[in-house]
């Protein structure tokens, strides 16, 4: 390989390093314009039925008219932590008005992992020790492949309360732009 070569192919890897994000590297790359027209050539919910932490299916259409934020994560993933106490919040502050968060855990060892997680750590929210109070969900790369994949955690997206999907966010959310883009979601349609 020619030195021109060899510094195109380094240039374009340092490049394509950037779109990996969170726990498997440092960029934040969010995708989408939620506030412009949101709904406009936007993808619909795939077709996907989640199994919960108990073991209960939610299929994703069951949530048709609500807001739903899925977010990709897993229990050794710094920044997924990072986010937990905020995703808590939103889901305290806006559950009654039609929002729901499903938090769906990548971790490769599953319900064995991610259990006691869930059941043992706390969050503060406010000034309290919380538990994650939204569904979690048994996820994995077939379940992501569905939603578009993922080339990093966590990866966020956001669902119109048409099945739409507005806004995907790879790496750790900015919270006051998810918050902004929430409110907006659910005074849509409302």
């Amino acid at each position: 390989m020619n030195r021109m070569a060899g510094v195109l192919t380094a240039g374009m890897l340092a490049v394509m390093s950037l779109g990996f994000a969170g726990c498997n590297g440092a960029a934040s790359v969010s995708t989408g314009s939620a506030m412009a027209n949101p709904n406009a050539n936007k993808p619909s919910e795939p077709d996907v039925t989640f199994q919960k932490l108990d073991g209960a299916d939610l299929p994703l259409a069951s949530l048709k008219g609500k807001v739903v934020l899925v977010n990709f994560w897993a229990t050794y993933c710094a920044p997924c932590q990072e986010e937990i106490p905020w995703m808590i919040g939103f889901q305290q502050k806006y559950a009654d008005q039609g929002f729901t968060i499903l938090g769906v855990a990548m971790d490769d060892t599953g319900k064995q992992v991610v259990d006691p997680f869930v059941e043992s750590k706390r969050f503060n929210v406010n000034g309290q020790e919380v538990a994650m109070s939204y569904p979690i969900i048994i996820g994995n790369y077939d379940l992501a492949a569905k939603f578009g994949g993922i080339i990093g955690l966590p990866t966020t997206i956001v669902i119109s309360r048409d099945g739409k999907m507005v806004k995907r966010i790879i790496g750790e959310v900015d919270r006051d732009e998810l918050q902004g883009i929430i409110e907006e979601q659910l005074k849509l349609h409302s």
